[in-house]
């Protein structure tokens, strides 16, 4: 721990939160509002970084105060409660609730307790130094998250401004847009913003994959999105040839685009849920799952070890890597390991059907969704014996019969696929 000098001690009466999280802008010199200065004053206990501390030894001048490191976020909350009869103050960099620390204080104390002080982000500075309206970008942080993340957030024609960390340096952005299918963007690389050494610099993004140019630790980057893309999907509704199955392209261990888009529909994903993806293949329902719901928690069960390895390749080749689990293990067996789900979707269930139906829907609480596909009569007679136990304000199903035409010589020919029966049971009694 270090401390300052003892000198004068502020009178200023400050709120009676007892942790206050202060953004410190981007300027070098910090412009604090009154407030924040009067709070920062008054504190007992600083927690920040020797850098931010050096930022506001200016601001603090002969004040005694107690300046303490700020730790991982896993020891944090074990250093707040050990001064708990402190007046403590948080230093955090621009806007605390946007991308910040300010998120995880709000998640583990009560609103009583703690006070925000923003101040112009990193995010907002950048679009006020290149001139561009903050609702017509896209933010992504790459910060303590995989790099695989940023592929779910490279579209068309769209402007993504990216916090990074040590893992996510620019030439790592620009080889993800390669991969992706879109060479032809740029990149702008802001550092030190509001420093004397400030500097803005423009990368193409094929020349940049092999540039040993170096960055400062304090910089954020402005994805220019250029090309067609090809891999990544635009719209719910991936095309099978895009998945790793390891059988001829666009065939292999998962449901179909045309079946799938049925699925995603019955199964309505909201923000936040959690759900079971029970036999799923190679990935086809749990991929879309989580690629268009980022904050629900995909849980997929498959046993057989083929299709697992696919299931990993389609994970990170879409970039799901933060919300889509993979259980290698038989169901039902495992399912009392996994956390209660909001909704479920059973895909496979390697002869299992009857007790993954009972168990199962035990499991989902009140409005829980349970979707079911079947090919094999004897999983649609199992489907139609266990819907018959339900009032028929429970249950919808659909048949889907897929003929998909390609052309040979100029005629055009149909192949027939073997129609899918699909199981909605609504545990609300109410359809959508």
């Amino acid at each position: 721990m270090h401390y300052c000098a003892v000198c004068t001690v502020s009178t200023t009466k400050v709120p009676d939160h007892r942790i206050s999280i202060i953004g410190l802008g981007v300027a070098q010199r910090p412009e604090l509002v009154s407030a924040a200065t009067e709070t920062l004053r008054a504190a007992d206990v600083v927690i920040a970084s020797q850098r931010q501390f050096a930022t506001v030894q200016p601001i603090l001048g002969q004040v005694a105060v107690q300046h303490v490191l700020l730790p991982k976020l896993a020891k944090l909350r074990a250093l707040i409660e050990s001064v708990r009869d402190k007046r403590v103050v948080v230093l955090a960099s621009g806007d605390p609730l946007y991308y910040g620390i300010g998120r995880w204080f709000s998640q583990n104390f009560s609103a009583k307790m703690i006070s925000f002080y923003p101040a112009v982000s990193s995010i907002q500075a950048v679009c006020h130094r290149l001139g561009i309206a903050l609702q017509d970008v896209d933010v992504l942080s790459l910060h303590g998250r995989p790099l695989e993340k940023l592929r779910t957030r490279l579209h068309k024609r769209k402007a993504l401004l990216v916090l990074t960390d040590q893992f996510s340096h620019p030439q790592q952005l620009a080889r993800e847009c390669m991969a992706a299918g879109f060479p032809d963007s740029e990149l702008v690389v802001c550092e030190n913003l509001g420093y004397d050494s400030e500097q803005v610099r423009t990368f193409a993004v094929r020349k940049l994959c092999h540039s040993t140019a170096s960055f400062e630790p304090l910089h954020i980057s402005l994805i220019n999105v250029a090309g067609e893309g090809g891999l990544l999907p635009e719209f719910p509704g991936i095309p099978d040839h895009r998945y790793v199955t390891g059988a001829t392209p666009g065939k292999g261990m998962i449901s179909k685009r045309e079946v799938r888009l049925c699925i995603l529909s019955l199964m309505q994903a909201s923000a936040h849920d959690v759900i079971w993806d029970i036999g799923a293949g190679c990935g086809g329902v749990a991929v879309e799952l989580a690629y268009w719901n980022e904050t629900a928690d995909i849980h997929a069960i498959e046993c057989h070890p083929e299709r697992l390895e696919y299931l990993e390749q389609n994970r990170s080749r879409f970039g799901v890597v933060a919300n889509l689990r993979i259980v290698g293990a038989r169901a039902p067996a495992c399912l009392g390991a996994l956390p209660d789900p909001d909704k479920i979707f059973v895909g496979g269930s390697d002869g299992e059907l009857e007790a993954l139906l009972s168990i199962a829907w035990q499991r989902l609480p009140e409005h829980g969704v349970m979707v079911c596909s079947a090919v094999m009569e004897n999983s649609r007679c199992q489907l139609r014996k266990f819907a018959s136990t339900l009032p028929v304000s429970q249950v919808e199903c659909v048949e889907i019969g897929v003929k998909r035409g390609t052309f040979d010589s100029g005629q055009l020919e149909f192949e027939q696929k073997l129609p899918v029966q699909i199981y909605r049971f609504a545990k609300s009694g109410v359809k959508r």
